[in-house]
């Protein structure tokens, strides 16, 4: 079984608000960290922090052939492939034993896929989507549902731990990891979804919305997306902590997923149509918790630092 060392080299493909935290993470625990991302602004902030940043194919390629550990921290499943295998993909610049973290929320199968053919060239996969936002990524606390086998988590572990406060170890092939992730994906946009329901509601009955999520963070009716993402509607803050279109990808993939499986799955369906609303608003790439404008507008109600005459 091959044993990592601890602040090997890594890579981390993909600087977004979760990327960057992570690598950032993995620069605290001593971790020699190469950034990869199309942004010069997200390769500017990690260059900042004591990051290298490769930017050309022929820079990403020769970081990743002296790689221990590889995260792809992108947005779908055709960016994973596009990364691992496409035109200027990494799969055959990886070394035999190098642990490729794949974090993107994706379907079962395509981890599976992405396993097989990824053990043609030696390397080792571990299927390992990613949940706990930006600002946990950034202090190293996420959660990471993870599985593969025995030898890519011995050589990874390192890395996982010092960008997860949990690492849930639930198989030792790809698949669950990703049947996991698709399951909380289903809780959170439910979640996001009613928590923007709640609190255009309350404000349409006049309280202030502040209050509401100091109050009801303290009741039965709470979530952790809503003492997460309340503030944000409360604070009329739309930026893209997690976008309105990552939910429509995500529970686009449980819908789709429990079609398959001849699952009804209502509540999933309706928080799609509302995210699907919002982005054909013209919001699909502000914060989750713009779908409360969806509500506003039905309800002609305004929101903190939103209302509906402003745009017209």
């Amino acid at each position: 079984m091959t044993n990592a060392v601890v602040g090997g080299p890594t890579v981390v493909i993909g600087l977004g608000a979760m990327g960057l935290g992570m690598a950032t993470s993995l620069l605290r625990a001593g971790f020699t960290v190469t950034g990869v991302d199309r942004s010069p602004e997200q390769c500017a902030a990690f260059a900042s922090l004591g990051g290298v940043v490769a930017s050309s194919p022929a820079d990403v390629r020769k970081a990743v052939s002296k790689a221990q550990v590889v995260a792809l921290v992108v947005v779908n499943a055709a960016q994973t492939e596009q990364v691992l295998f496409g035109e200027d993909g990494i799969g055959n610049a990886l070394k035999p034993g190098t642990a490729v973290l794949a974090c993107a929320t994706i379907a079962p199968h395509y981890a599976m896929d992405f396993e097989q053919r990824l053990a043609k060239t030696g390397a080792l996969y571990i299927d390992s989507p990613i949940s706990g936002g930006a600002a946990r990524a950034a202090e190293g606390r996420l959660s990471i549902m993870a599985s593969g086998a025995a030898e890519a988590f011995a050589v990874a572990r390192p890395a996982l731990n010092a960008m997860a406060e949990t690492v849930f170890e639930l198989g030792d092939r790809a698949g669950p990891g990703s049947a996991m992730k698709i399951v909380n994906q289903l809780l959170a946009g439910i979640h996001v979804a009613s928590t923007a329901e709640a609190l255009t509601f309350g404000i349409g009955q006049g309280i202030d919305p502040a209050l509401m999520v100091d109050v009801i963070s303290r009741c039965a009716g709470s979530s952790w997306m809503f003492e997460n993402r309340g503030p944000f509607i409360a604070e009329g803050d739309y930026r893209p902590h997690s976008a309105v279109d990552i939910f429509v990808k995500d529970l686009g993939i449980v819908t789709e997923a429990a079609r398959a499986s001849g699952l009804s799955v209502p509540l999933a369906d309706t928080a799609l149509s509302r995210f699907h609303a919002a982005r054909e608003a013209g919001l699909g790439r502000e914060g989750d918790v713009a779908v409360a404008k969806v509500y506003a507008r039905e309800g002609d109600i305004d929101l903190p630092g939103w209302s509906r005459s402003s745009e017209e």
